[in-house]
């Protein structure tokens, strides 16, 4: 947490993926099968 604080660290270059909620069942699939740039998935309502 100091790193974030400090900007030394940023944790949002671990995002793979932003996606809307609806596609929530495709994403955790891709997550669970470990497919090639799936590393961390972002759900969020509305976009």
């Amino acid at each position: 947490m100091k790193l974030i604080e400090q900007n030394r660290a940023n944790p949002a270059q671990i995002i793979s993926h932003r996606l809307p909620l609806d596609q929530a069942p495709d994403a955790f699939k891709h997550f669970d099968e470990r497919d090639a740039g799936w590393t961390k998935v972002v759900l969020k309502p509305g976009i």
